[in-house]
């Protein structure tokens, strides 16, 4: 199975929330990312560095910001992965695709990229 129909056959598994998937991952690869797939998510690569992943679960759609910890979060929509365990990591919950903001999220995202750039850690 080729990584396209790696990518799709995720969507297709969460059908639930296909709609939020699609989105988000059109939202992400508008940007400068590589797109793979890793620990069997979507996973979004800049600069040989994994930065964004997108994950489906029971009752949300979370979009992992992997060095979200040096976000500036002007809108406050982060919120850490798992409190007491990740240092560096925040996401996002969509439940509905009336969540998703796409002006938010690409100025998220460059500011991503950006951090990568400027080797922020």
């Amino acid at each position: 199975m080729n990584f396209e129909n790696k990518i799709q056959a995720y969507i297709h598994e969460h059908e639930k929330f296909k709609d939020i998937l699609v989105e988000l991952r059109r939202i992400v690869t508008s940007q400068d990312f590589e797109e793979t797939l890793k620990w069997g998510i979507p996973t979004y690569v800049f600069d040989q560095k994994n930065l964004v992943g997108i994950g489906a679960f029971k009752n949300h759609v979370g979009l992992w910001f992997f060095q979200g910890a040096l976000l500036k979060d002007s809108e406050g929509i982060l919120h850490n992965a798992q409190e007491g365990k990740t240092k560096a990591m925040r996401q996002v919950h969509f439940k509905s695709i009336d969540e998703i903001n796409e002006m938010i999220l690409v100025t998220y995202l460059q500011e991503t990229i950006e951090n990568q750039k400027k080797g922020l850690k």
